[in-house]
């Protein structure tokens, strides 16, 4: 059973999320029991092993476009031709846009977040789909994190940085580096920062900015790429502790209040620990979440217990979890009491 909170639309997404993810962890290092496991998935089903060989090739792709030097024009752009970067892709574009792309896209999938920018390093984006989360270490060793339902883009020059928020949250912990601003553009909002960790948040036209650490200034622009100032909006400045709301309409004052350290952590609770399993039993996950709940999950039927389980899912979030697994149509949910849960295979 393929139970995705990031909301997958069809089995064969599904494949090419879970390959994305398990080559992500091998990139990293995957332990003798976990590289016996990606062993196992890739053989139960030739699509497993055909999903792994497409995004392969579309890391394989990318690693040659490093190479490219376009044909020399009349006026060539000098950084277009300047060395070639050493520095070996991550997959984590990769895996953003598989967790949202169908499996006929997977070589797309490897080459567009690294689009060439102007003047600078390529153009990278990352997204989330619905409940989603992403942890990203951008070039400089810049944080970004993403919540559910997020986009941004990142467009690095060697004078600046520049990110875009296109839609959603995001929380970024800024490598310090006075000589090369780092600019987050909500819209017409830009933040500004040297060093310093912040939130921004795009919603019901409206732009909060957090910030948790250091300092950082706020400005009205008419275009999140220019900067040029709009009229009527004074630059403002936030310190740690301290929360705005820009109005996206109008030119009016940002509403800066100071937040409590709970508050913070309430509106950060998004940044949490999360469980993920690819092709786990189900009594495995139950084990997990249990271990970490109050309310504990029962299998009333011992033969649920095989039943393999692929996502991701917040720790604390039971409810969610065992409402995906009704949805998925085999499995019933009894309440005999309010810290216990039984899953039943549906008559």
């Amino acid at each position: 059973m393929k139970v995705f909170d990031q909301n997958s639309r069809n089995d064969d997404e599904s494949i090419e999320a879970l390959a994305a993810a398990w080559l992500a962890q091998r990139d990293e290092g995957l332990t003798p029991e976990k590289e016996a496991e990606f062993r196992r998935w890739r053989r139960a089903n030739p699509r497993h092993e055909a999903a792994v060989a497409r995004i392969e090739a579309a890391w394989a792709a990318l690693q040659q476009l490093q190479n490219f030097r376009p044909e020399a024009r009349a006026h060539p752009d000098p950084d277009l031709l300047a060395p070639a970067r050493r520095r070996r892709p991550t997959l984590a574009p990769i895996l953003a846009w598989s967790l949202a792309a169908a499996a006929a896209l997977a070589l797309a999938v490897g080459i567009w977040p690294y689009l060439p920018s102007r003047g600078g390093e390529p153009t990278q984006y990352y997204t989330t789909t619905a409940d989603g989360y992403q942890r990203v270490t951008l070039a400089d060793g810049s944080v970004a994190e993403l919540n559910a339902n997020s986009e941004i883009e990142v467009r690095y020059t060697p004078a600046e940085r520049h990110v875009n928020l296109r839609r959603g949250e995001a929380h970024f912990t800024v490598a310090k580096n006075k000589n090369r601003p780092f600019w987050v553009a909500a819209d017409t909002v830009t933040v500004r920062a040297v060093g310093t960790a912040f939130d921004v948040r795009m919603e019901n036209r409206q732009v909060a900015v957090l910030v948790t650490e250091g300092k950082v200034t706020l400005a009205r622009t008419n275009d999140h790429v220019q900067l040029a100032p709009a009229a009527g909006f004074k630059p403002a400045s936030l310190e740690a502790g301290q929360r705005a709301i820009i109005a996206l309409t109008g030119s009016a004052t940002p509403l800066i209040a100071n937040v409590t350290p709970s508050e913070i952590r309430e509106s950060l609770a998004w940044q949490g620990e999360r469980l993920v399993f690819v092709d786990r039993p189900l009594a495995e996950v139950v084990n997990e979440f249990n271990r970490r709940n109050q309310v504990q999950i029962e299998l009333g039927d011992s033969a649920l217990g095989a039943l393999p389980i692929s996502g991701s899912f917040r720790p604390e979030n039971v409810e969610a979890f065992v409402r995906l697994l009704a949805q998925a149509g085999d499995i019933t949910i009894e309440r005999p009491a309010e810290d216990r849960i039984v899953l039943r295979t549906a008559r």
